[in-house]
Parts: structure tokens; C-alpha cells; sequence
């Protein structure tokens, strides 16, 4: 039998604002000193009221806006009570069954053979506080930082819509995405700013009945989730198989050996006694604020995806390269306005740009010394514009370009004052070149014989050796054209 697997995430992530979600203490909770961001009602002191924290219902609804969800006229906040040491008022603020945004979808770009876009129905986002943080000792006992306490967190929960590990990975960077592009978080899962739970089960290919799921944790990477996925796949299709039944349970991830292992049982929403919070009245959401909040969204990744590949001319595959960070996005669009260029010659200036972007620029970004993100670089949009407009002109040669890239990325110069401290202009008139092109023919000799005798293959290795000799800088389809001009004349002789 032919199974198929239904995924669905549940997302946290926190909120970039000032303070936390019910108290005014700073949320910038990872640069201070332990137990430093504390005040009476995130430690739960006796007598203490919560207040709600407008901006992060204003960055929870952008989220829902930008998720194709529905704004709720009431949302209220209910108690989720669960025996955990790092609760510290021995149960979280939450919302259960009037959550703030509901009923949206979340687009993922075509997948291969496929006829359009995948949609990912969202369940639900909703607002809620972060909890405590426990650091295990060795000898049994655990230290307690306060200071995320209280921090605003939203969960997004999706639809059980995710029929594969990769499209689950595909739908956490897309979210990843979005969220970074709205300015509401940072969603980085190594930060611990983005963590994702998943629900999984399988069920027969073409059955539209949801059987017994389990729920995975401990997932703290976007290739985490895909591999934790596609083991708990393959053990659940194996249970089946064998007649086994699969367990509704709490897995965690295990990373080191490949595997899901038991935690405990599956929690429902009755083990959580959730209840209206006393202390909260219930907001009412004005629709004039909604649709003030909804003006104010950018251009979301998809769309920007798609006016590159139309105003620009991209390619799928580079559009998506781009528009996958909003500063990367933003910094090759100031690049081509840089290079004032219009029409066809600013789509050209365009392609060639994103070609320098996703080829050397991510290269040198990712590299062990890179900054990792385009708002490390030391090249100015300017700079960048420069050195593509000069490569366009064929001033430079594809091997010097490279060259005064790499000390542009290290040091953030001129393209130009490199290339003219360095002697790296272009060599590209014959008058130049013959010097050099009679130097190669006669110190080759072997593969001078191969062409002659037929190999035109061999005039590329003689390009090299003319390239080499001039340290790259020669123009390359110059150096060719000369090349098989000389040796044609030998041929004849």
C-alpha cells in the first residue's frame, strides 16, 4: 500500500518589541545579565495586574493580515495551566478559543510538474508570553533565567495541509521570510526566536481519513525539521505495515543518532484547563486600526518574487534567490538604481547584477569568514553598481573582475582605485595582445600540433596560457579570435 503523509506545524515566534507582552520590562532578554529584565509581574509576585502590549498585538496582526487570515472583532486571553518550573505563575497567558487572526493561507511557490501554487491553510495565530528560561546542571539541578519571561510570542498553527518533509521545509522558510520582510522578528531558529513543533501522521494515498498523529519537538534548525519529518514518516509507515499501532505521543527529536524518541503522552486541549484570564477583559479590534495596520504591510516575498521575474526579466530561480531576504531584495534593487540605466538596458544591468549577488556575493557571505547577511557588507550598492557597469563594458576581464571583487568584499574600496593601483584593466586590443599570443604559440608547441592537426578543442588551453600570462587580464574572446587567426595562418603554410 501506497501512504502519503499529513504535516502540520505549529510555529512560535517571538515578537521584536521594546518590552514584554504584559509588563513594561525591556525584552532584550539575550544581551543582559541573567534575572537583570525582572519586575513584579513577570515574577508572578502577589497582587500584580498584566496589561497588554499594543505593539505586539499590532505586529501579531500583520502576521495574520499577511497570512491571508481574518482579523477577530473580539479576542480574549485565557489561562493555559500546566505544572512546568519555568511558568512562574503556574500557568501562561494565552488565547484558546478566540484567537486573535483565523481562516487564512500561506502560498508556496510552484513545486516541479506542478500547475500553480501550493496554498497551506493557517489555522489560527494567536498571542501568548514567553516562559522562563532552564539551564541543566550536571548533578540533577537546573539554574532559572527570568528574563524571557513575559517575552510576546505568536503561534501560528497551519492546517494539517503539508504532504511532504520538503514542502514543510518550503513552508517554514516561507514564513521565515515573511516575518522578517513585515520588521516583526527575527525568526531565526539558532536564536531561538523561531521554534517549530510538527504534527505528523500517514494515512492510504487518496484517503481522506486523518489517523492517530504524533507530535515532534526539540526541531532547532530548518534541516532538522525536514530530517525529523522524514524519520517519523518512514517509522510510522513501518508500524502500519506490520500491523502496529502508532502511539499518540509527544516525540523529541534527537539529532545526533537520527531518530524521534519517546517524551510522554499526547496533551489535549482539556489537560491544559484553559479558562478566560480574569485579569485580561476581552479587546475589541477596531476595523479603522485593522485597516490602518494592513496599509502599512510591504510588498510580501511572493509578489516581490514575481515583479522581479516581470520587471526585470530574472529567471524563477534567481527572482527567488533575491526576494527570499527583504535586504537582499532591498540592496539589489538600490543597486540597479544605482546603475541608471532604463529599458532594456536596465533589465540587462539587472540579470547581470543578480548574477554577481547570487554567484560571488553569496559565495564570499557564506564563506567561514563571511558576515553571513547582506547588511554585513562593506560594498555600498553604489560600489557594486560600479564594478557590474565596468564587467558589462568588458573593462575588466571575468577573472580580474573576480579578483577586485574579493578586495572590494574585504576592505569596501573602489572598484576603480583597485583596478588602477592593481594594473587590472582589461588587455583587449591586438596591438596588446600579439606580443603575448606569439609568446604562447611558441612556448606550446604540443598544442600548437594538436590544433593543426585538427583538435580545436586545444585553442582553450591556449587561451589559458594567454590569460595566465597576463594575469587574467586579457579579454578572453579577443585572445581566442587572435589565436585561431595565427594558427589558421600556420595552417595554410
Amino acid at each position: 500500500m501506497e501512504y502519503e503523509p499529513v504535516i502540520g506545524l505549529e510555529i512560535h515566534v517571538q515578537l521584536s518589541t521594546k518590552s514584554k507582552m504584559f509588563c513594561s520590562c525591556g525584552a532584550d532578554y539575550q544581551s543582559a545579565a541573567p534575572n537583570t529584565r525582572v519586575c513584579p509581574v513577570c515574577l508572578a509576585l502577589p497582587g500584580v495586574l498584566p496589561a497588554v502590549n499594543r505593539a505586539a498585538v499590532e505586529s501579531a496582526m500583520k502576521i495574520g493580515l499577511a497570512l491571508n487570515c481574518k482579523i477577530a472583532d473580539v479576542t480574549k486571553f485565557d489561562r493555559k495551566n500546566y505544572p512546568y518550573p519555568d511558568l512562574m505563575k503556574g500557568y501562561q497567558i494565552s488565547q484558546y478559543d478566540a484567537p486573535l487572526a483565523y481562516g487564512g493561507w500561506l502560498e508556496l511557490p510552484a513545486e516541479d510538474g506542478a500547475r500553480g501554487p501550493v496554498r497551506i491553510g493557517i489555522t489560527r495565530v494567536h498571542m501568548e508570553e514567553d516562559v522562563a528560561r532552564l539551564t541543566h546542571m550536571p548533578g540533577g539541578h537546573a539554574l532559572m533565567d527570568v528574563n524571557r519571561a513575559g517575552v510576546p510570542l505568536m503561534e501560528v498553527v497551519s492546517e494539517p495541509d503539508i504532504r511532504s518533509p520538503a514542502q514543510a521545509e518550503a513552508y517554514i522558510v516561507m514564513l521565515q521570510s515573511i516575518i522578517q520582510y513585515l520588521g516583526v522578528g527575527t525568526a531565526s531558529m539558532e536564536e531561538g526566536s523561531f521554534r517549530c513543533d510538527a504534527n505528523v501522521s500517514v494515512r492510504p494515498k487518496g484517503s481522506g481519513t486523518l489517523l492517530e498523529r504524533t507530535e515532534i519537538k526539540n526541531m532547532n534548525r530548518v534541516r532538522a525539521v525536514e530530517r525529523a519529518l522524514a524519520y517519523e514518516v518512514r517509522r510510522q509507515i513501518g508500524l502500519h505495515e506490520a500491523g502496529q499501532p502508532v502511539v499518540q505521543e509527544t516525540r523529541g527529536w534527537n539529532d545526533e543518532r537520527g531518530e524521534t524518541v519517546p517524551q510522554r503522552s499526547k496533551e489535549e486541549a482539556h489537560d491544559y484547563r484553559y479558562f478566560p484570564e480574569p485579569d485580561l477583559p476581552p479587546l475589541v479590534i477596531d476595523r479603522a486600526w485593522v485597516e490602518e495596520v494592513r496599509a502599512d504591510l510591504p510588498e510580501l516575498p511572493l509578489a516581490r518574487r514575481e515583479r522581479f521575474e516581470a520587471e526585470y526579466g530574472l529567471s524563477a530561480y534567481d527572482a527567488s534567490l533575491l526576494a527570499a531576504s527583504r535586504a537582499t531584495a532591498d540592496y539589489f534593487e538600490e543597486t540597479v538604481k544605482a546603475g541608471g540605466h532604463a529599458g532594456d538596458a536596465r533589465r540587462a544591468f539587472a540579470k547581470e547584477t543578480a548574477n554577481w549577488l547570487n554567484g560571488e556575493m553569496a559565495r564570499l557571505l557564506h564563506s567561514p569568514a563571511g558576515p553571513g547577511a547582506i547588511s554585513g557588507v562593506k560594498i555600498a550598492p553604489r560600489q557594486l553598481a560600479d564594478l557590474v557597469e565596468m564587467f558589462r563594458r568588458r573593462d575588466l576581464s571575468n577573472v580580474a573582475a573576480k579578483q577586485v571583487f574579493e578586495e572590494m568584499f574585504a576592505t569596501g574600496r573602489d572598484a576603480r582605485e583597485i583596478v588602477s593601483r592593481r594594473g587590472l584593466a582589461r588587455v583587449g586590443d591586438e596591438g596588446s595582445l600579439a606580443p603575448v599570443i606569439e609568446e604562447v604559440v611558441a612556448g606550446n608547441e604540443a598544442a600548437v600540433k594538436d590544433y593543426l592537426a585538427g583538435k580545436e578543442t586545444a585553442v582553450r588551453f591556449l587561451v589559458g596560457q594567454v590569460m595566465r600570462a597576463t594575469g587574467g587580464r586579457a579579454d578572453a574572446s579577443v585572445a581566442a579570435d587572435l589565436l585561431k587567426r595565427k594558427l589558421d595562418g600556420m595552417k595554410r603554410r
